[in-house]
């Protein structure tokens, strides 16, 4: 049985940028993972202790999230932490702001695996078509040897067929891992909307009512102190 190098030497040059294609989808793929793993295997506790913190401390939750800004979730959390005394108004945009920016890094090898899908498949089919062409344009009509180059013909149809085999593997492959990481980023954008959600329902409640409520308290004079206009004499 042939092994992988004598596959693709037999496929001919257009195996040359399916192998490319492939070893660009191994990549990314690796990249990726690693990046999920982090994510994945962290953020629910980042989440926990800044959420925890802000009820008591905004300053102790944005030093938490500030520890965490090599992930998406403590860039996320950090935005509207930083703030100086914001709206609600304000702190929900600064988070929606951050989120895009980070559901934009999270889609990193998006385009490159939805370009495997899309373009393996043409590659085999052009060597093929290639390998074809080739191999009818060396067989003679008539004459002796009909035998063997009817064998011959087999044969080259069957490495002309190598490359639709390759493109189509390299294809399946990536449209796996894209579809994949699309659910993952899907799963993320349900995440960072709850957890944004709740901070700012936190800042809401615990921080910003209570300011307004306590200024406009204090600029309300008091029925017992206000002062009397003279009354008119009779």
């Amino acid at each position: 049985m042939p092994n992988l190098l004598d596959l693709a030497i037999r496929g001919g040059p257009v195996m040359i940028p399916i192998i490319g294609f492939s070893v660009a989808t191994i990549a990314a793929a690796l990249e990726r993972s690693w990046f999920w793993y982090q994510l994945l295997s962290q953020e629910d506790r980042i989440v926990h202790d800044v959420l925890a913190a802000a009820r008591y401390s905004l300053e102790d939750a944005k030093a938490i999230a500030e520890s965490a800004q090599h992930l998406p979730i403590g860039r996320f959390l950090l935005a509207p932490l930083k703030l100086k005394q914001p709206t609600p108004e304000t702190f929900r945009l600064a988070m929606e702001a951050a989120g895009d920016k980070e559901f934009v890094r999270m889609r990193k090898g998006d385009k490159l695996l939805e370009t495997v899908v899309a373009v393996s498949p043409l590659l085999g089919l052009l060597g093929t078509v290639t390998g074809l062409i080739m191999t009818f344009g060396s067989l003679t009509i008539g004459g002796g040897g009909t035998t063997e180059q009817a064998t011959q013909a087999a044969a080259g149809i069957g490495e002309a067929l190598i490359t639709t085999a390759a493109g189509m593997i390299v294809a399946i492959m990536a449209l796996l891992i894209y579809r994949v990481l699309v659910t993952l980023q899907a799963g993320q954008v349900d995440y960072f909307s709850e957890v944004g959600s709740e901070l700012e329902l936190i800042y809401r409640q615990v921080w910003y009512e209570p300011a307004v409520a306590e200024s406009q308290n204090y600029w309300v004079v008091p029925p017992s102190t206000a002062p009397t206009l003279p009354s008119e004499g009779r």
